[in-house]
């Protein structure tokens, strides 16, 4: 499963993944997801959001009406479980502008390798396993991450997500209908959450902590995306005054280096990956500059701070510039800490495996309001992560497939 995935959306010359949700790369991974499900007679649920999910159905549960059905009168492998008891992992399939190999994709691999050595070893479940392709987790494409799960889980109004625009002015909407998926449909999905008993995703550990092949996450830290719209005003670099200039290039250098002293201030760290300039001419000055800034840290407040303290270092600096600075949240999420009892079940099913924090977020985290979640790590000796060098051990995966089948064999037998 891992060579047939791994040449998907690869950048022949860095060796990055652009798999931008619903461009060809991107559906390519998602044609493979069904023909995974496919090849292991596992139904495949396309939701309202662009998700998909792959079930799984112990004896005793049929497929009909699009969803699972528990039969009645089912025999002792149905037991006493109910419509609300599935148990869902997986992950995603999208990547960030030359992302790594492993972001998304293992959690994915890893669930259809879990079901396989369950099915080899005779396991009898009551409860199904659905296996989860969320869409859209990175937002490299639209702006908001983890927005396939926000939108099941009723996490960001619809009509702003239909709004959302890609680089090329396309919106979320005309996106979703030429996928073949009515936009006016999109929104939380009552029906899908009702059914799920709870959600664990494993995931490559981003960051260097873990000193055994698998931890389990305790929490994730509070993280959002801001961005931020400099206006200024566009003229000839050669022909124009510098005291004549209104350059929004210069109140942006001084909004990077703002956010790299404010997180230092408040122990936060803060980004600004992504910058659009506007033309875009080497010898044109420029007429408008938007920047996005990424900042996470231990507490809301933390965050929270830095992120003010940001855009009043860019009012200071555009004003003697003549530019105008605009600022808008795009996503936030709070500090998540996951669920301590089914946390501490997958300590124990995988006998004390390490707990540690995660400065990432994931459809876990959005999903932690509505059900039950919980993550597994798998180590990454690189600890490099949303680019090339993103690694983790054949040794360690396997290791993560054993930890993962091991954790849905007890929560879908018990």
């Amino acid at each position: 499963m891992w060579r047939e995935l791994l040449p998907v959306g690869r950048d022949a010359d860095g060796g990055g993944y652009h798999r931008f949700a619903w461009t060809p790369p991107e559906l390519e991974c998602r044609a493979w997801f069904a023909d995974q499900a496919r090849r292991r007679g596992m139904p495949l649920e396309h939701d309202r959001n662009g998700n998909m999910i792959a079930w799984w159905l112990p004896a005793g549960w049929t497929w009909r009406d699009g969803r699972p059905h528990r039969d009645q009168g089912a025999g002792p492998a149905g037991g006493d479980a109910g419509p609300e008891d599935a148990v869902l992992t997986g992950s995603h399939l999208d990547s960030v502008p030359g992302g790594g190999a492993f972001d998304g994709p293992l959690g994915i691999v890893s669930a259809f390798a879990a079901v396989d050595l369950l099915r080899e070893r005779g396991a009898v479940l009551r409860r199904p396993i659905g296996i989860a392709a969320f869409a859209e987790e990175e937002g490299a494409r639209f702006g908001v991450a983890c927005l396939g799960s926000r939108l099941l889980a009723g996490a960001i109004d619809p009509a702003r997500a239909r709004g959302l625009t890609d680089g090329e002015g396309r919106t979320f909407a005309e996106v979703l209908h030429g996928a073949g998926l009515d936009p006016d449909a999109i929104g939380p999905d009552e029906d899908l959450l009702g059914r799920v008993g709870c959600y664990v995703e494993l995931h490559v550990e981003q960051g260097r902590a873990l000193a055994e092949p698998v931890g389990v996450a305790s929490s994730i830290v509070p993280h959002g995306r801001w961005r931020f719209g400099f206006a200024g005003e566009g003229n000839h670099a050669g022909t124009t005054a510098l005291a004549d200039r209104r350059d929004p290039m210069i109140p942006f250098a001084g909004m990077v280096l703002a956010a790299r002293a404010a997180a230092e201030r408040n122990g936060t760290v803060a980004t600004v990956g992504k910058v659009r300039v506007v033309p875009g001419g080497v010898n044109a000055i420029a007429s408008s500059v938007t920047a996005w800034l990424d900042a996470r840290g231990p507490a809301d407040d933390a965050v929270r701070r830095t992120v003010d303290e940001v855009g009043a270092a860019a009012r200071d600096a555009a004003r003697p510039h003549r530019v105008t600075v605009e600022f808008a949240e795009e996503s936030y999420t709070e500090i998540v800490d996951f669920n301590l009892a089914l946390r501490d079940r997958l300590v124990g099913t995988l006998g004390g495996a390490p707990v540690l924090p995660t400065g990432a977020g994931h459809d876990a985290g959005v999903l932690s309001a509505r059900v039950p979640t919980a993550m597994l790590f798998v180590r990454n000796p690189t600890g490099v992560s949303h680019a090339p060098a993103e690694h983790a051990e054949t040794a360690d995966c396997l290791a993560g497939v054993d930890a993962l089948a091991a954790v849905l064999d007890d929560l879908a037998r018990g």
